[in-house]
């Protein structure tokens, strides 16, 4: 056999083959990857940037002075904002045209909060979110997050869906993750580590996160790595690094080769 035409033949059998390995994606399968990753970590971005206007409040006092603080901080921080406190649940209503501007980033929609424990030592807050946006995605659903004994690391659980507003692109998934304030500074961003699961347009998806940093206003992560299962159950590795201060790269580990591709602060992703 003519040894040029060897790879050729053996790309025509793998493609009649149901479950290629994972070697075998296509640049075009390894960007998709790329997109569906960042889609769907956008939109828990979104959502858990405003945790941070809810996080303001004396421990050891009452659930509903708990939420009478969390309203005079937002509105502290949100001028533009409609804020309604009823016993301990508290609403921020962002507006649905112009909108508010938090961290860099401007959201419509609203953010219903309720403080179910405020004591010293166990933390548990309810979180609500309804159409919210930064003009990219739009979330809406639930999470519950829990600071216990004296760490400063808090545990986010979430239930969300999402459109990606460029193209209409969806997805709906829950997650479980561990974080911890970047730099020491949760205004700053986020390190996190756990997993995140979700159903997008091809099928399920997996994903396992280590040891990433991540800034509000930043598509990705900056740094540290994720572990993807496709719905094909394919195994890659992404690993993010900063280019410039409006550009992140992703590399990509398990495709026919490594590949690199930049993600904008848009979160337009394009093969390195």
């Amino acid at each position: 056999m003519n040894n040029r035409t060897f790879p050729v033949l053996y790309l025509s059998f793998c493609s009649i083959l149901t479950g290629c390995p994972a070697d075998e994606l296509t640049t075009a399968e390894a960007k998709e990857a790329v997109v569906e990753a960042t889609v769907a970590s956008q939109a828990s971005s979104v959502a858990e940037g405003t945790i941070e206007l809810t996080t303001s409040f004396s421990l050891g006092v009452a659930v509903e002075q708990a939420a009478q603080e969390i309203a005079e901080f937002a509105a502290s921080q949100l001028a533009c904002a409609e804020i309604e406190r009823e016993g301990a649940t508290v609403t921020i209503r962002f507006g649905e045209e112009q909108g508010c501007e938090y961290h860099g980033m401007t959201y419509t929609g609203s953010h219903t909060v309720k403080v179910a424990r405020a004591q010293e030592g166990e933390v548990l807050i309810e979180h609500t979110w309804e159409a919210l946006s930064n003009g990219r995605v739009e979330v809406s659903g639930s999470a519950e997050v829990t600071w216990t004994g004296t760490t400063q690391a808090r545990r986010v659980t979430h239930e969300l869906t999402w459109t990606r507003l460029v193209d209409g692109r969806t997805g709906s998934g829950s997650g479980d993750r561990t974080q911890s304030a970047l730099g020491g500074d949760w205004a700053d961003g986020i390190t996190l580590s756990g997993t995140r699961s979700w159903s997008g347009k091809a099928g399920e998806w997996d994903l396992g996160i280590e040891d990433v940093e991540w800034r509000w206003a930043d598509p990705v992560p900056q740094s540290g790595s994720y572990t993807l299962t496709t719905p094909q159950d394919d195994e890659l590795t992404l690993t993010f690094t900063r280019f410039d201060k409006d550009t992140l790269v992703v590399s990509l580990d398990g495709a026919r080769r490594n590949l690199e591709f930049r993600v904008s602060s848009q979160g337009e992703v394009e093969e390195n």
